[in-house]
């Protein structure tokens, strides 16, 4: 299981235990999609373009990333050489690689290839380049508290960033999603 989902030791023996009890146990997920009624992250935006699960392993593997995304070694690499997904220093990828193939994978359904995703990569780099220019005086600063605090903040602004490109693609395009 260790090998497998990069769990601490302490969950892992809760699980066990769990087994042991009879209980079903839920392994982290690379994700999956989602069912109706499960938490929205960013205020219910899922419903609106159909969010796959959030993960809840902190890394996974390339085998595991193509499995996830149901992909070939071949897109995979496409996808990287636009820079749409990055392996981390160590050969895997955070966990949100698996939303972003993904949706990588859904909007290729609809004809959107990788390389007309390169334009909304480098808007979220910039959004992601603005909060971190309001939160950097906070990360900064020596007291724990405030570097805590500063990290909420990014997670609040990163979500409010979602819901305005959201309304700002579909003031754009002239609908409104349910």
């Amino acid at each position: 299981m260790q090998r497998d989902h990069y769990l601490p030791l302490k969950v892992i023996r809760e699980h066990l235990e769990a087994l042991e009890r009879g209980e079903p146990v839920r392994l982290p997920s690379v994700g999956r999609q989602r069912d109706a009624g499960d938490g929205e992250p960013f205020g219910g935006l899922g419903d609106l373009f159909g969010e796959v699960e959030a993960p809840t392993a902190a890394r996974v593997g390339r085998a595991e990333l193509l499995a996830a995304a149901e992909i070939g070694e071949q897109e995979l690499q496409e996808w990287e050489s636009y820079g749409l997904l990055a392996p981390l220093p160590d050969g895997a990828y955070d966990a949100e690689a698996v939303t972003v193939a993904a949706l990588v994978v859904e909007l290729g359904r609809f004809g959107i290839e990788p390389r007309h995703l390169r334009a909304m990569k480098a808007a979220a780099e910039r959004d992601a380049g603005l909060v971190d220019q309001v939160v950097a005086p906070l990360r900064r600063h020596r007291n724990p508290q405030t570097r805590a605090h500063a990290e909420a903040r990014t997670k609040e602004l990163a979500g409010l960033t979602v819901k305005l490109h959201a309304a700002l693609v579909q003031t754009a395009l002239g609908v409104r999603l349910p």
